[in-house]
């Protein structure tokens, strides 16, 4: 995990000064990535501790297409909390997306012609819903070499119901030689000491998951950014995480027998041989 603090360290000495939604301001870089190979371990930050229990059960949460925080606060995660609404409601934000995409269709019942010549009519307006994550694995397994294989959770006309739109925006699946499955993923909002760390092993956990369920091997995790950025009240953390060393990956293990993606439950994965410094608090920039 060199590779993080060293994106860390540049944008710390090379990042514009920039205001930001939330007030706090950040130090940015833009248009950076990452690559892991798993193969070489999970990539879990070990400079600190990271709350697995949290990433594993954020991920199920997405998977199972929820948009309520009960699941989760019943699990003891809060991340989050400070965005859901007094009955726990996130709108259509990424589970929703991900899983129940919604369509509109519009059907003609009646057509008829008009005085100026055109043609009117009655439509039945109809609401279809599309399981994005589902047709990516059948994808996987039906068409391998698609360079169509992506998952979006920017879906435009919803972006005004969503309590927070999304900052890890789209996905995509690439097969090598029939055995080694990757993925890449773009964001567009990096919160890089807090938020970071967290999407990189829980899109690690998810490439996992999917090349197990379709019988391939997991081998790259790519991490795209757009803005990302260290917030001002994050500086000194950083110094903290900066001065300490990486120690080695852990393993990840998923239950063998798991063959289908919504099958998985917290119980499923295992993180092996974790170790870490200790944790570092910082306040989250709402």
């Amino acid at each position: 995990m060199r590779q993080y603090l060293d994106l860390m360290q540049e944008i710390l000495r090379e990042g514009a000064e920039k205001e930001d939604r939330t007030g706090t301001g950040t130090f940015s870089l833009f248009g950076k990535s990452l690559r892991f190979d798993l193969r070489e371990g999970f990539p879990l930050v070990t400079t600190k501790k990271m709350f697995t229990k949290g990433i594993i059960h954020e991920l199920l949460w997405f998977i199972s297409g929820d948009t309520n925080i009960k699941y989760l606060n019943d699990r003891g995660v809060h991340i989050w909390d400070e965005w859901a609404d007094v009955n726990g409601n996130l709108g259509p934000v990424y589970g929703r997306q991900w899983r129940k995409w919604e369509v509109v269709r519009f059907q003609p019942r009646k057509l008829y012609p008009l005085d100026d010549g055109s043609v009117g009519g009655e439509a039945l307006i109809k609401i279809e819903q599309r399981d994005q994550l589902a047709t990516a694995i059948r994808m996987l397994q039906e068409d391998p070499d698609s360079r169509r294989n992506l998952v979006s959770a920017w879906n435009v006309g919803s972006l005004d119901l969503m309590a927070l739109q999304p900052c890890h925006v789209v996905y995509q699946f690439y097969v090598e030689n029939s055995r080694y499955l990757s993925m890449q993923m773009y964001q567009r909002s990096a919160d890089y000491f807090l938020g970071v760390p967290f999407n990189i092993a829980s899109y690690a956990l998810l490439l996992s998951m999917v090349a197990q369920v379709t019988g391939l091997e997991a081998k790259e995790f790519i991490h795209v950014f757009g803005d990302v950025h260290v917030y001002r009240n994050h500086v000194d953390q950083c110094a903290v995480q900066l001065s300490r060393d990486c120690l080695p990956l852990p393993r990840l293990e998923l239950s063998p027998d798991i063959k289908k993606i919504d099958d998985f439950g917290f119980e499923d994965v295992q993180i092996l041989d974790y170790k870490h410094h200790p944790k570092i608090e910082a306040p989250i920039s709402v």
